[in-house]
C-alpha cells in the first residue's frame, strides 16, 4: 500500500482551503478509546502503510497536547482523506477505525461513521441534491462521512447533479471545519478524475491512501479468521481447496471485484453448504445432532463454487490481471455511461459491506 501526503497549495479566492483542526481537545481525550481503536487496527490483515500512518497520527496528536501544556505552539491536524483501491480492500473498515480513533483523540465529538454513495446524495430534481447532501453532512457531524465510489459524483457532464453534491461537500468542509471528517473512496484512476473536476477538492485532501489488492496468503488468513470468529475451522483439505481457488488464473478478475468481501461471501456460502451436508447425513442415519467437531469443520466439498461465478462474472477469462482491471474500469464507466461497451458483465452488487 502506498501512502503519499501532498503539500497543500496556497489558498486562493477561487478555492479557499479549509484550515485543519487543532490537535485533540484534552477535555475529550479518551485513552481507552484510542487503545481500542489501535488494537482493532493491528488486528487487520495487511494495510502496513496505513497502520504506520494512523499510528503516526495518534503520536502526533499526543505530542501536540504536550506542546500546548508546555506553552508551545500546536500544529494542526487534517482529518480529510482520499482512499483509493478496489472493492473489499479494507477502506470502509479503516474509516470506521479512524472515526473511533478521532473520537478517542478528542478530534471529534461522537466518532460515528456515516457511509453513503452517489444515490444517497444526488436528488432527482433541481434543489433536491443540495438538500440531501446537507442533510447527510448534518448526520455526520461529530464523526466521519465516508463517500464510497465518490468518483461517480463527477460523471454525466456539467449538468449532472453529482457536481452539485460535490460543491455542497466542499462548502461543508469550510462551514464545519472541525466538526466532521470527510473520506472519499473509490478506484485510483477514477478518484484522480474526481479531484480534477473541482478546483476546491485537491487542496482539502493532503493525505491519499492507496489500498492494493490482498495477496493470496492474506486472503487465506482472512478466510481462516472469519471462520474462527464464527467458531468454524477449515480442515487441512479445505484450506488447500481455498488456496487453489484463490491462486487460479480465472480468479484474478473476480478477486479484483471483491477481495476480502468476496472471500466473506465464499465462506458464507460454504457455511450453507456445510449445513445442507450435515442435515442430509442426519436424515440418512448419521449422527443427529452431529458432534461439536462435525458442526465446526468445513470440508473441500463445502467450497463448490468458482470465484468468478460467485462474483457474478460471465464471459471470457481475462488474459492477465491488467486486462481484468481494465475490464473493471470499463464496467465502472458503463454504470454511468449507458453507451459504453464492456467485455463482461457483473451480476447483482455484493451485499456484504467491507
Amino acid at each position: 500500500m502506498a501512502l503519499r501526503a501532498q503539500p497543500e497549495p496556497a489558498p486562493s479566492r477561487a478555492a479557499p482551503s479549509a484550515p485543519p483542526v487543532s490537535a485533540g481537545d484534552p477535555a475529550r481525550v479518551d485513552p481507552g478509546e484510542v487503545t481500542a481503536a489501535l488494537a482493532s487496527l493491528d488486528g487487520l490483515t495487511g494495510l502496513a502503510a496505513a497502520k504506520t500512518y494512523v499510528r503516526e497520527l495518534a503520536a502526533f496528536v499526543r505530542v501536540q497536547e504536550w506542546r500546548a501544556a508546555a506553552g508551545l505552539a500546536r500544529e494542526r491536524v487534517v482529518m480529510h482523506m482520499v482512499f483509493r483501491g478496489n472493492p473489499g480492500t479494507g477502506k470502509t473498515t479503516l474509516a470506521r477505525i479512524l472515526a473511533r480513533l478521532y473520537k478517542g483523540l478528542g478530534l471529534l465529538a461522537r466518532g460515528h461513521l456515516v457511509e453513503v454513495e452517489r444515490a444517497d446524495l444526488v436528488g432527482e430534481y433541481i434543489g433536491h441534491t443540495a438538500a440531501r447532501t446537507r442533510d447527510t453532512v448534518r448526520r455526520a457531524l461529530g464523526g466521519v462521512l465516508f463517500v464510497d465510489e465518490a468518483y461517480s459524483l463527477c460523471r454525466g457532464g456539467e449538468k449532472d447533479f453529482g457536481r452539485e453534491a460535490t460543491d455542497v461537500l466542499v462548502k461543508a468542509m469550510e462551514d464545519h471545519r472541525a466538526e466532521f471528517a470527510l473520506i472519499l473512496a473509490g478506484y485510483g484512476g477514477e478518484m484522480e478524475r474526481l479531484l480534477q473536476s473541482n478546483p476546491g477538492l485537491r487542496s482539502r485532501f493532503p493525505v491519499h491512501l492507496d489500498f492494493p489488492d490482498y495477496s493470496v496468503d492474506q486472503l487465506l488468513r482472512i478466510a481462516e479468521g472469519m471462520a474462527a470468529e464464527r467458531q468454524y475451522r477449515l480442515s487441512t483439505a479445505a484450506r488447500q481447496r481455498v488456496q487453489e481457488m484463490l491462486r487460479a488464473p480465472a480468479a484474478r478478475a473476480a478477486l479484483a471485484t471483491g477481495n476480502a468481501r468476496l472471500v466473506r461471501n465464499l465462506l458464507e456460502r460454504a457455511l450453507r453448504r456445510q449445513a445442507c451436508r450435515l442435515v442430509r447425513s442426519a436424515e440418512a442415519g448419521g449422527p443427529n445432532p452431529p458432534p461439536a467437531s462435525g458442526l465446526a469443520d468445513l470440508f473441500p466439498e463445502d467450497f463448490d463454487v468458482s470465484l468468478r461465478a460467485l462474483a457474478g462474472l460471465i464471459g471470457p477469462v481475462p488474459a492477465s490481471p491488467a486486462d481484468g482491471l481494465a475490464a473493471l474500469e470499463r464496467l465502472a464507466r458503463a454504470a454511468w455511461e449507458p453507451a459504453a461497451r464492456v467485455g463482461w458483465e457483473a451480476g447483482p452488487r455484493v451485499a456484504v459491506a467491507e
